[in-house]
């Protein structure tokens, strides 16, 4: 039986219900902790990559998790010029903050797993190829993993 009566809706939900049993799987059990690691690291990506391969990498998320990625995007301000991985987990780590204490570079790690095994390979070559070398060397850690 369908949850919401749409497919598209219950498709949906599965499997973003999917990727933050994931996510849990690396950080732990908490489903609303998950959910604000995922859309933190989405929102660090987002904002550190160009609009147009935001835009791709949006178009194969689950819509769900498009919203989320989408919300509050100022893509006119995009790039942010995050150099260091240390200013690219400080980003993650400020949207983590009304959460329970968590490690950005594990949030980072969680999320760049999922994202490794469910976005298409090519787009997140692309992706982590945007990215100065020691943020990319975490991320790509993952692709393996």
């Amino acid at each position: 039986m369908n949850a919401t009566g749409l497919d598209v809706f219950d498709k949906t939900l599965q499997t973003t219900n999917i990727w933050l049993d994931e996510i849990m799987d690396e950080i732990g059990p908490d489903r609303q902790v998950a959910w604000h690691v995922l859309g933190a690291v989405l929102h660090a990506l987002r904002d550190r990559i160009q609009p147009d391969l935001a835009a791709h990498l949006g178009s194969q998320l689950p819509i769900l998790v498009r919203g989320a990625f989408y919300d509050q995007y100022q893509p006119s301000k995009a790039p942010e010029k995050v150099r260091s991985l240390d200013e690219f987990l400080a980003r993650i780590k400020a949207e983590l903050e009304v959460i329970r204490p968590l490690d950005s570079k594990d949030a980072f790690r969680a999320v760049s797993k999922v994202l490794a095994q469910h976005v298409e390979e090519g787009q997140m070559h692309k992706v982590w190829d945007s990215l100065p070398g020691e943020i990319r060397r975490v991320a790509e850690t993952q692709q393996a993993a």
